[in-house]
């Protein structure tokens, strides 16, 4: 992420959480930094790994805020595994490889191509069920190189 982008991102956080009368603390640029650098969602201990000066109650309940003000979506993958990353309107459009045996999630851009299928597809569903549909989630699940 450039040094503007990352500064955009700053602001952005900023705003959501002064909307919810939360600060914008050291910590929590620290929790932001990490998700940003990281490319792909992140677990609590992945988070604390890849940061020493993370505290893990603080890192919980900071993603728990954070999650609640937009700035983080979670992601549960199992009663074992729930991963973080930041809100895809923070970043930018993707989608989910997921490992149904170790939990692991990879981010993945789609083509133009499926993007338009996908509309397409989403068009069909929200005019068969009355849904007005806004956005779209795909998580595609198999076995990551490892666990193959």
């Amino acid at each position: 992420m450039s040094g503007s982008s990352i500064t955009e991102l700053h602001e952005d956080v900023a705003r959501r959480l002064s909307a919810r009368s939360l600060r914008y603390t050291n910590a929590r640029r620290a929790l932001v930094e990490v998700l940003a650098g990281a490319g792909r969602p992140l677990t609590l201990p992945q988070l604390l790994e890849l940061d020493a000066s993370l505290t893990q109650s603080s890192a919980y309940r900071n993603l728990a805020e954070f999650t609640d003000a937009g700035v983080t979506n979670r992601i549960f993958v199992d009663e074992e595994h729930s991963y973080f990353e930041l809100a895809e309107d923070l970043t930018s459009h993707h989608h989910h490889v997921v490992c149904s045996s170790c939990g692991r999630i990879d981010d993945f851009t789609a083509t133009g191509a499926l993007e338009a299928e996908l509309h397409r597809a989403l068009d069909e569903v929200g005019a068969s069920t009355g849904f007005e549909l806004s956005t779209h989630r795909l998580d595609l699940v198999g076995r990551c190189a490892d666990c193959r």
